[in-house]
């Protein structure tokens, strides 16, 4: 960080859909945006200029921090995500406090130096290695909070329950880790995270159901419980694999989708992560509660699970949000593109999803979905998170400066500047730091 201006020109900026606006004065105080003026030819002398497009803050709803240490060393051999997921398991056998806070610091550097201002962490590794619980119970939940705060972004802790290696089977090998035992000893744990964090604005303590096959069904309704007692957001990864839905199937006679609404896990304040072998009918279920759609596609391709029925859903009447998940790339402008790119792909058509559109998951809706309402917008209010986007680089020279340029065009690379909650944020991270954080994990 580096520093605190009062004031910023913007020389352009996405102030909503289609509304691009020239010489825009905003105005901070108190960490929020107090006056926006359009058209500001000669702004004060103290107002920080700001060239190309400025966005407002992005979110990234779905990430899991420890993933980053994955990133190129799972692409050497053949195999399913399964097989992934044995490669992930003895990255997080290996993690303490210490060593997880190192790496989320890292992991949220360059998430803030990609334009990243809130990220929802599903946060599922709560004890130790023999899956006990640290002295404080929320040790590594505490760490990742506090690495948010180092880097200067809000965080939704989405505080995950995961008591089973499948359908009612017991937690096997590092999944001790992952569970409390019960839905009820989850609960208290999370209670005293969400008590301690009551007045933080800028932490969120949200719940998460991972899985219908890691939490059992007569389980499920205590974490929905939990979170509209706390008006928490709540998270759950949905339909990721193929193999989930039929073990769903022959468990319950349902799918999971269906699973999760019996149990009161769906609604404004859900979100359905992935979601991406989905029925019809479970799309107009998902759809007629308002719950999000996080889609992370960058993910979804990496670990080869499938294109999402992003667009079906939204016309059912989910919100798309968005999230890196794995950090096989953290590059927001990237996810949104591939919204697009990946339906031409199962469509063999063009033109399914607009910039305006893809801008709005990754900004207000995104951020709703974690919890922090107001944040997302250039507006009067709002948190002032600003991100702004070279329109000069080799990848935006020539394209229009609108939000086409931003979605279609541009990169994480391409960010200038980064103002989260009135602080600016370093765009330049070291990468010695998430290579030394990184090396410990695998040494």
């Amino acid at each position: 960080m580096n520093g605190r201006p009062t004031a910023y020109w913007l020389e352009r900026a996405w102030l909503g859909p289609a509304r691009i606006a020239d010489k825009v004065l905003v105005t901070v105080g108190s960490g929020r945006i107090t006056g926006v003026d359009t058209d500001v030819a000669a702004p004060p002398a103290t107002a920080r200029r700001l060239r190309g497009l400025t966005l407002p803050g992005l979110a990234n709803g779905h990430s899991h921090a420890f993933h980053r240490a994955l990133r190129g060393r799972t692409q050497t051999e053949r195999g399913t995500f399964w097989t992934w997921r044995e490669q992930m398991y003895a990255v997080a056998a290996r993690l303490d406090p210490d060593s997880y806070f190192d790496l989320a610091v890292a992991t949220y550097a360059e998430m803030a130096a990609s334009g990243i201002t809130g990220v929802g962490e599903f946060h599922y590794l709560h004890h130790d290695p023999d899956g006990h619980p640290y002295a404080d119970p929320n040790a590594l939940g505490e760490a990742l909070v506090a690495a948010a705060r180092q880097v200067g972004i809000r965080i939704a802790l989405l505080d995950a329950c995961y008591l089973s290696s499948g359908f009612g089977a017991p937690p096997e090998g590092v999944q001790h880790r992952f569970s409390d035992g019960d839905s009820g000893r989850w609960a208290e744990r999370v209670d005293a995270l969400a008590d301690k964090h009551a007045d933080d604005e800028d932490v969120v303590v949200g719940a998460a159901v991972h899985s219908v096959r890691a939490v059992p069904r007569d389980q499920i309704d205590r974490v929905a419980e939990w979170a509209a007692m706390r008006g928490a957001p709540l998270h759950a990864h949905l339909s990721e694999q193929v193999a989930e839905n039929q073990a769903s199937v022959e468990a319950y006679g349902e799918t999971p989708a269906t699973v999760l609404f019996e149990a009161g896990a769906l609604g404004a304040h859900a979100t359905a992560v992935h979601a991406t072998h989905l029925t019809e009918s479970d799309i107009a279920l998902l759809g007629s509660q308002g719950t999000h759609a996080c889609l992370c596609p960058t993910t979804e391709r990496d670990l080869a699970d499938g294109i999402g029925p992003s667009r079906r859903l939204l016309e059912a009447g989910s919100p798309l949000t968005l999230g890196s998940d794995s950090h096989a790339v953290v590059d927001m402008f990237e996810e949104m593109r591939a919204v697009e790119l990946d339906e031409r792909l199962a469509t063999q058509r063009r033109g399914h999803w607009g910039a305006d559109e893809l801008l709005t998951a990754a900004t207000s809706a995104g951020h709703a979905s974690l919890g922090f309402h107001e944040a997302g917008r250039i507006s009067v209010g709002s948190p002032a998170d600003l991100v702004t986007v070279d329109l000069e680089s080799t990848r935006t020279a020539g394209t229009g400066r609108g939000a086409e340029a931003a979605v279609f065009a541009a990169s994480a690379a391409d960010v200038t500047h980064v103002v989260c909650a009135g602080r600016v944020l370093d765009t330049e991270p070291d990468g010695r730091l998430l290579a030394r954080a990184i090396d410990a994990v695998h040494d």
